[in-house]
């Protein structure tokens, strides 16, 4: 009897042997290797107001998968609508993108897509290095014009393959003119959303359009309808219409917010980014839950302090920023600067910027009177 017990005690202590050992473990090594939820970051801003420059503060850190303006394929496959209609399939493609879901651009690709046909896929670093390109390292600074030169040749499925490797993943996105749009994506528990809005002095913003009217043509077709295009006042139709919606997305998002925004949305101004680039640049990254690593430091301020001039679209290569950022002072003559003001009048009131009076004013006030609210 004794020894019959001894033995159960002694196969229940084999079996407890055997639990601790094979299960035990495995709990606490699926413990350790749980990842935290992905962070969701959207550049919002609008055309020619720094915002690729911005994007390319997220996009060179190693922890960021980037995309640029992803929904430039609803705009482009879906023209004849108004930026309004288009909200819609323009909010559920960022979904997408963002719980890199890569298979919502079927509807606005062709089904034999590469990795190329991405619109501006080369200023992702995300996309020049692995998995999606061999030929860099993830922790690189990565050029787009080496990017394009190497890496054009991976399939379209990288896209996905790459995104889901990241923490974060972060879109900058010009098509946006209602916060009110991106209130389910706040409240989506699936998604852990953070808004930047981007804004830039409307003046700035209407002198850079002007050097690249032809490219920006569709689109400003799309914000105000071809027919207000025209004419002399149709460039000032369009800035209405910009400058109008930055005024509700920034009453939206930090006047009477609803708790969801809570800590989720964040002003910048470009004019501020360019008069401290390593201050705003770690204050978007603390935002972002992002470490600014010295490397980033050093790119951030290279690239913000170089001899470029920023003519071209869609470039972001080294510059003098600000210098470059006050070139509408020298070159948009007063009777413009007047007409901006007169659309812009509520954004620049609300935002900051000061309205000049006179061509004299326009080019001696100092920067710390054109721009005295500080929003840090």
């Amino acid at each position: 009897m004794v020894k019959s017990r001894r033995v159960q005690v002694l196969l229940i202590l084999v079996l407890l042997s055997f639990l601790l050992i094979h299960f035990l473990p495995c709990s606490n090594n699926a413990h350790m290797e749980e990842k935290p939820p992905p962070v969701h970051i959207l550049i919002l801003s609008s055309w020619r107001s720094g915002s690729s420059f911005t994007g390319q503060i997220f996009s060179q850190h190693p922890s960021v998968f980037y995309l640029m303006e992803p929904a430039w394929h609803v705009w482009v496959k879906m023209y004849q609508n108004s930026a309004q209609v288009l909200h819609m399939a323009v909010r559920d493609l960022v979904r997408s993108v963002f719980l890199c879901d890569m298979s919502v651009f079927d509807a606005y690709m062709s089904s034999q897509k590469k990795k190329s046909d991405l619109f501006q896929w080369e200023t992702s670093r995300a996309l020049c290095s692995p998995p999606a390109c061999d030929s860099f390292s993830r922790s690189d600074i990565i050029t787009a014009g080496n990017c394009k030169t190497i890496c054009s040749k991976y399939p379209f499925s990288k896209v996905e393959e790459a995104c889901k490797t990241y923490s974060h993943v972060a879109i900058k996105e010009v098509r946006f003119f209602d916060l009110k749009v991106l209130y389910p994506l706040l409240t989506d528990p699936s998604l852990n959303l953070k808004i930047i809005h981007l804004v830039r002095d409307p003046r700035a913003v209407f002198r850079s359009r002007e050097n690249t009217m032809a490219d920006l043509k569709r689109d400003s077709n799309i914000v105000v309808g071809s027919q207000k295009t025209k004419g002399e006042m149709g460039p000032y139709n369009t800035m209405q219409v910009i400058c109008k919606s930055h005024v509700e997305i920034y009453k939206a998002g930090s006047q009477a917010a609803p708790s969801f925004l809570k800590d989720r949305y964040l002003l910048v101004r470009y004019e501020d980014i360019v008069r401290d680039p390593l201050a705003r640049a770690a204050q978007m990254y603390r935002f972002a839950e992002l470490h600014f690593t010295p490397k980033l430091q050093k790119w951030v301020h290279n690239i913000t302090h170089g001899k470029g001039h920023g003519a071209q679209a869609f470039d972001i290569g080294s510059r003098d920023a600000l210098r470059v950022s006050q070139a509408w002072r020298k070159t948009l003559p007063f009777q413009k600067i007047e007409k901006v003001q007169n659309v812009c009048k509520d954004a620049m009131d609300l935002l900051g910027y000061r309205l000049v009076q006179s061509e004299e004013e326009q080019k001696n006030m100092s920067l710390d009177l054109l721009f005295a609210q500080n929003f840090s």
